[in-house]
């Protein structure tokens, strides 16, 4: 079958010319400006390119064409009554005291009608999405031989880091009507920020986490709003890149607080690991110490099953004591309604 050659676009640049690739967070820390990939489990993958060059769009790296699945064909991990089953049993969990807020998701999978790359290229689907769905985070990733073909359409920046400033931007709170939320999605958004001033504060020096937007409301393409409010901190000298990973990651928003009975939590009750989805994608400079990843969401995937191409696309509500099961799932519903439609090219 014939490849595809390694390419991204990130941070409005297009990377040609493999020159790297890493499993090792320090390679971060040395020279070049790198492609980055964390699944949500926490593993790694930095991919150094020999150029990268300003684009203005993503269309300037599209190698191949997009041949999309059947809008029909889309299959979910979960299905309405088992995802609300599972709704239910995390407000159990929260009324016992165990966590205050999980982010439960499902995968919707349809098979690629042609197991040629070029007829399902990663960098085609991004172009799509850029038109139908722009986003400040939207790009693509092809590493075929790595196992890595991602476009991206996320609203959501993980971190920022210019210099010794590290910024993060959670979400929480989706709507169909612009400012439309609920005392539930604004107490959600709350706690969120607290936990990521919390991660923050792990790497960030003391007194220095503080909150310059807390709770304002943004628009996207597809008819979506959402809550969204900005953490700063200062990086304490000498900190690792591993570290500053290993403190955000997996990003509070799709994981849960307390963070680590959440993720427990997500382990027992999501029948599969999430992978790309909900981790992180964005690219590192080692050379200017600036930095740019966002969190794995709103992202379609490829995989291979049994000789077939698989495309892949997460989706999710935070479930907290006030969640209505039937709601949150019309929230995984909105969010996947218009990405999917352009995946399968079609147009609502």
């Amino acid at each position: 079958m014939e490849s595809l050659e390694p390419a991204a676009y990130l941070g409005s640049k297009v990377a040609t010319g493999l020159l790297e690739v890493s499993n090792d967070p320090n390679v971060l820390d040395g020279e070049g400006r790198w492609a980055v990939v964390v699944t949500f489990e926490g593993e790694p993958l930095f991919v150094r390119f020999e150029h990268w060059s300003q684009a203005g769009s993503v269309t300037e790296s599209v190698a191949g064409s997009w041949d999309g699945p059947v809008l029909d064909a889309w299959s979910s991990s979960l299905d309405e009554h088992e995802y609300r089953k599972r709704v239910d049993q995390l407000r159990q969990e929260i009324a016992k005291g165990v966590v205050y807020q999980v982010n439960l998701c499902r995968t919707l999978t349809a098979e690629l009608p042609s197991v040629e790359p070029f007829e399902s290229d990663v960098a085609a689907l991004a172009q799509i999405l850029s038109v139908g769905n722009p986003s400040l985070y939207s790009g693509f990733i092809r590493l075929p031989d790595y196992g890595v073909e991602l476009a991206t359409a996320s609203p959501e920046l993980l971190l920022r880091r210019s210099g010794d400033v590290l910024e993060s931007g959670p979400i929480k709170g989706t709507s169909d009507e612009f400012g439309d939320f609920p005392e539930k999605d604004r107490a959600e958004n709350i706690m969120i920020v607290d936990l990521v001033r919390n991660d923050l504060g792990r790497v960030c020096e003391a007194g220095t986490v503080h909150v310059p937007r807390l709770l304002s409301t943004e628009s996207i393409p597809g008819g979506i709003t959402h809550l969204v409010s900005y953490i700063r901190g200062t990086l304490t000298p000498e900190t690792s890149w591993r570290e500053v990973l290993a403190a955000l990651l997996p990003a509070g928003s799709v994981s849960g607080a307390p963070k680590s009975s959440a993720l427990r939590l997500i382990e027992e009750l999501e029948p599969a690991p999430r992978g790309l989805y909900c981790g992180a994608i964005g690219w590192v400079d080692a050379d200017t110490g600036e930095a740019e990843l966002a969190v794995g969401i709103r992202t379609f995937w490829i995989t291979s099953d049994a000789g077939r191409r698989m495309l892949n696309f997460g989706t999710g509500a935070g479930i907290t004591w006030g969640s209505d099961a039937e709601q949150e799932w019309r929230e995984t519903e909105l969010k996947a309604r218009h990405l999917t439609a352009l995946a399968s090219n079609m147009v609502e």
